[in-house]
């Protein structure tokens, strides 16, 4: 049983629950005095105790993925990254593992699709990452083995992992559904973390002097997959979502970048670069890229392409509403914008999930394969 599977939880549940009900039982033999009363009391509350911190450990890990199996969890995932050269001339993108999707016929790329894990070199920033790709069944399929399909960026948040996008969002799986639905066209997702220069949070700004962040997702990243997958090159065939930083991300680059991406979704996005320990001095004294990384201020003096923007936010419980309220009023014609607000919600995987089914309705419907 994996680490992040129900039946470890509900079993850690149990225990934790019968452990409970087994101190209660045997609490009245154990009030005597005496070492043995003593030990036994000690030992009852010891085990019971782990047995709750446990399953409440698990619980949090599972909605949150800070391990995604035992292996990471005890330390037995040693194995180095591996370093794939790119020779003159080479594809800037190399597939590196496949697997299936928790979805019935999984394993058959032809009736689930696939998740490749590949390594994404930039050609003109220089940095190399690590990513994954769903490709929907129908890339597999026969009839469809001419057709392009679009695609969309899809961003954690910092510092999170591209795992999270798999297992804790369930893009893949969600995308799968939708289609298979019919709400919405399949298409193409490549994910992965803003933190291309980890651990440094970059907010996926072009560095004086440092990482080239945009330059690598609105530049390098696109082509790079178009050129291995059947994946158009016009804005039209583009989108960029994410949550949190990933989200401030997707609605910078598709709000400075019209050219190459047609939509952005910004989940619980906030709408100012971040700038703290974990950033660094991003921006070195420059006050024109501070601003630029201000999109309240960037929809206010500079001009707006085609784009369409996807905000969230909820009633209570969010710290971004006022931020995003402001948005939605400072886009203008021609480019649009529509938000999904909850009643209440946070930060957290939770939000996220409700929020990712129809923003990927909403992705598919502002996007074209052609």
């Amino acid at each position: 049983m994996g680490l992040t599977s129900n039946k470890v939880l509900v079993v850690a549940v149990v225990l934790a629950v019968a452990l409970f009900l087994v101190t209660v039982w045997f609490w009245p033999r154990l009030a005597r005095r005496g070492w043995r009363a003593v030990v036994g009391r000690i030992g009852l509350l010891l085990v019971t105790q782990l047995a709750l911190f446990a399953a409440v450990g698990l619980a949090a890990n599972r909605s949150f993925l800070f391990y995604g199996s035992w292996a990471d969890l005890f330390g037995q995932e040693q194995d180095m990254g591996v370093v794939v050269d790119h020779a003159a001339g080479s594809k800037d993108l190399r597939v590196v593992g496949r697997q299936g999707l928790d979805v019935p016929g999984g394993g058959r790329p032809a009736t689930a699709g696939q998740i490749q894990k590949v390594v994404v070199a930039g050609e003109r920033s220089g940095i190399v990452s690590p990513a994954y790709v769903y490709l929907p069944p129908e890339y597999f399929q026969p009839k469809y083995a001419k057709r392009t399909f679009p695609a969309s960026v899809v961003l954690t948040g910092y510092p999170g992992t591209a795992e999270n996008l798999i297992k804790g969002l369930k893009y893949p799986k969600t995308a799968y559904l939708q289609a298979k639905e019919g709400r919405m066209q399949p298409m193409i997702l490549v994910m992965l973390r803003p933190t291309v220069a980890p651990p440094r949070d970059t907010e996926c700004v072009d560095i004086p002097g440092g990482p080239q962040t945009e330059t690598f997702f609105a530049e390098d990243l696109p082509k790079a997959v178009s050129e291995t997958y059947r994946v158009g090159t016009k804005p039209r065939n583009w989108g960029f979502m994410g949550n949190s930083t990933g989200g401030y991300c997707a609605l910078k680059i598709a709000l400075h970048h019209p050219d190459r991406f047609a939509a952005g979704a910004g989940f619980s996005a906030y709408y100012r670069a971040a700038e703290d320990v974990t950033t660094g001095d991003l921006f070195h004294g420059d006050d024109s890229l501070r601003k630029r990384g201000d999109l309240l201020w960037s929809l206010d003096h500079r001009p707006q392409g085609r784009s369409s923007f996807l905000v969230t936010t909820s009633k209570q419980g969010e710290g971004n509403r006022r931020g995003t309220l402001d948005f939605i009023k400072k886009v203008k014609s021609p480019a649009k914008v529509s938000s999904i607000t909850l009643e209440s919600g946070g930060h957290n995987f939770n939000t996220w999930n409700r929020e990712i089914p129809p923003g990927l309705v909403w992705m598919s419907g502002k996007l074209s394969a052609t």
